[in-house]
Parts: structure tokens; sequence; C-alpha cells
């Protein structure tokens, strides 16, 4: 049975690539992974998360970012759009362009049925290399339920989870709280099966 070659290109090619295209990419070990559109519940989450950053870090030395915002994770490896990303001081730039990040402080996924393995697996194990990042949120859009990873003073990271909606989720490193019930406004589940 034949199969489709995976075709590689360089990190420059990507970024060339993906600059130009109407469509982000991902990009991984040289493959670029196009990035589908969200479900409603999907843009909700993100839009939450991102509204209550952006207002609770107003007038702090901290600012949110959407998905519109690139992250390099390793040179030449990975490069990766989270749904929110969050930098605290001076934003580390990789070009002139402005358009790819090198320090974030927290970074926050929300889970897809396509892509929670990866961003539980893969995406995860390269996000721990990169030394700025003392925050690693996923959060789940078919349940209340979110799972945070925090980097403590000597490099382990330690693991919570948050299903309740009066509870908050205490981002140390850049001195907020999100409850639940913010994330989580607006948001209807699917109906049980």
């Amino acid at each position: 049975m034949a199969s489709n070659p995976v075709v590689k290109v360089t990190e420059e090619e990507y970024l060339a690539l993906d600059r130009a295209a109407e469509v982000r990419s991902e990009f991984l070990d040289g493959q670029m992974w196009a990035m589908s559109g969200g479900s409603m519940r999907h843009a909700r989450l993100h839009s939450n998360i991102h509204g209550e950053l952006h207002d609770t870090l107003r007038g702090s030395n901290c600012q949110a970012f959407t998905a519109d915002l690139r992250v390099r994770v390793m040179p030449g490896r990975m490069y990766a759009y989270p749904d929110v990303t969050v930098v605290c001081g001076k934003p580390i730039l990789a070009d002139d362009r402005q358009d790819i990040l090198l320090n974030p402080t927290v970074i926050f996924e929300v889970l897809s049925p396509s892509t929670e393995a990866y961003d539980r697996g893969a995406k995860f194990r390269y996000y721990l290399t990169i030394e700025s990042l003392k925050e690693y949120v996923l959060v789940d859009q078919f349940a209340m339920r979110v799972e945070q990873y925090t980097r403590g003073s000597e490099g382990a990271w330690t693991f919570r989870v948050y299903q309740n909606p009066d509870e908050l989720v205490k981002l140390d490193s850049i001195g907020a709280a999100l409850s639940l019930k913010q994330i989580y406004d607006q948001v209807e589940f699917p109906a049980a099966e």
C-alpha cells in the first residue's frame, strides 16, 4: 500500500509560508500543521480567558495576547500559536517582524478533540523547555475542568485540577486569579449522551 510522503520544510521556509498564508500553521520538527477552526465553545473560552486577563493585568508589567501571536518554543524545532499567552516584563521578540515571542510566562490551551493528545503530550514536553514559562493551563471545553501546571522555584512542576465553579485558578507568576465562573461564562456544554 502506498503512502503519502511527508514533506519536510526548514524553519525559514515555515516562517515564509506561514507569514504569507491566510491560515496559520504550527511547526514541529520540519512539519507544518494547519490550525483548524474551533467550535463556539472554544471561541467563547478563548475570549473569556483573554478578556479577564486583559482587564486584570491592565496597569501591570504583564500583558495577555490572543492566538495571533506565534511563540518559538525551540529554535528550528517548534513554533506554536497558544490560545492565550501572557508575558511579563519586556516581550523578547525573535526579529523585526515582531510576530514571534520568545519569553512567555503563562500559556493557556483550550483542549479540542483533535489536539488534546498533542497539547498534553509533545507540545507540553516542548513547552517545558521554555525557561521563562512558569504556568501551563489546559482548559476543557466539554466539562468545567481546568488543569494547571506550575513550575516551582527549583524547576519541578506541580499539577492542580479545578472543577468547582467557585474555585479560583491562582496564577501566582502574574499576580492574577480567574474563577471558573469567569472562564466558563456563557459556555454551554453538550448534552450528556
